[in-house]
C-alpha cells in the first residue's frame, strides 16, 4: 500500500490529486492504480483539507474514499487498459507519437 505524499504523514494513501494546470483545477479522486509523475497520494485527512489557491476550483470524489486493494482480476484489467493506452498511433500530418491527443477536461454543471 502507498502513504500519503505530504511531507512527514505515514498514513496510507486513498486518494490521487492531480492539477489541471489550464484550467486552474485541482481534482480528487480515488486513488489511482499505480503512482504517476505529477500526481499525489494522499491520506483521508489530507484529501479532505485540501485548499487550493484563490480562483482556482477543486473537483472531488463524490462518496466515501477507501484504500486500493489488488485482486488478479482487477490488476490484470489494470494493465490491459494501461498497456492499451501506451499504444502508439499514427499522426497523419507527422510521425508517430505515443499517447497523442489525450487530456481530461473537467465540465462545470
Amino acid at each position: 500500500m502507498r502513504r500519503c505524499s505530504r511531507s512527514g504523514c505515514t498514513e496510507h494513501a486513498v486518494a490521487t490529486l492531480t492539477y489541471v494546470y489550464a484550467e486552474s483545477t485541482a481534482v480528487v479522486g480515488p486513488l489511482a492504480t499505480q503512482a504517476e509523475p505529477h500526481s499525489y497520494d494522499l491520506c483521508a485527512m489530507h484529501a479532505n483539507r485540501l485548499t487550493v489557491p484563490r480562483g482556482w476550483d477543486v473537483v472531488r470524489h463524490e462518496g466515501e474514499l477507501q484504500p486500493v486493494t489488488s485482486s488478479d482480476e482487477l490488476t490484470a484489467l489494470a494493465e490491459a487498459v494501461r498497456e492499451a493506452g501506451r499504444a502508439v498511433k499514427a499522426d497523419p500530418l507527422g510521425p508517430q507519437v505515443a499517447g497523442a491527443g489525450r487530456h481530461l477536461r473537467v465540465l462545470k454543471d
